[in-house]
């Protein structure tokens, strides 16, 4: 019973309503830059498209095939992303991996919506789609500072 209870925690109203009301979805026509990346576990995967203008990224899109945890992740990650830096979204996905492992708190503003997934720091099987959304943004700035 009460691991139905964290179920149910794990999968609050806040959470499912982030994940059906993603911003940003779709490609960008011309992108700066783009990155995927996969759950090997869960078959999650995250496509990202980002321009950059004087090291800030001005435009952002995201194609999410992943789980409501990812879906939501990715919800609160595209909230913030228009105007972050590289570095900003850098730090975002190392706090959050530090938050999920139970090391660290919830990543800084503008990113500290994700302490709406603090439930699921339990479920270890589901910390890497919900990281996807922050690597996959975080690849693509590499990419696109590099060219």
């Amino acid at each position: 019973m009460t691991e139905q209870i964290d179920l149910i925690k794990l999968y609050s109203t806040r959470i499912l309503a982030l994940a059906a009301d993603m911003p940003h979805v779709g490609r960008l026509a011309e992108p700066g830059a783009s990155a995927m990346r996969r759950s090997p576990l869960c078959g999650s995967k995250v496509t990202v498209d980002v321009t950059l203008h004087n090291g800030r990224i001005v435009e952002f899109a995201q194609d999410v095939k992943a789980c409501a945890l990812g879906q939501a992740a990715a919800s609160i990650a595209g909230q913030n992303m228009i105007g972050s830096t590289p570095a900003q979204v850098e730090d975002a996905r190392d706090q959050l991996e530090a938050m999920l492992k139970g090391t660290g708190p919830v990543p800084a503003a503008p990113f500290d919506g994700f302490e709406v997934l603090t439930p699921a720091i339990g479920y270890n099987n589901r910390h890497a789609s919900i990281l996807l959304a922050l690597q996959a943004t975080a690849d693509a700035c590499a990419d696109a500072a590099a060219k």
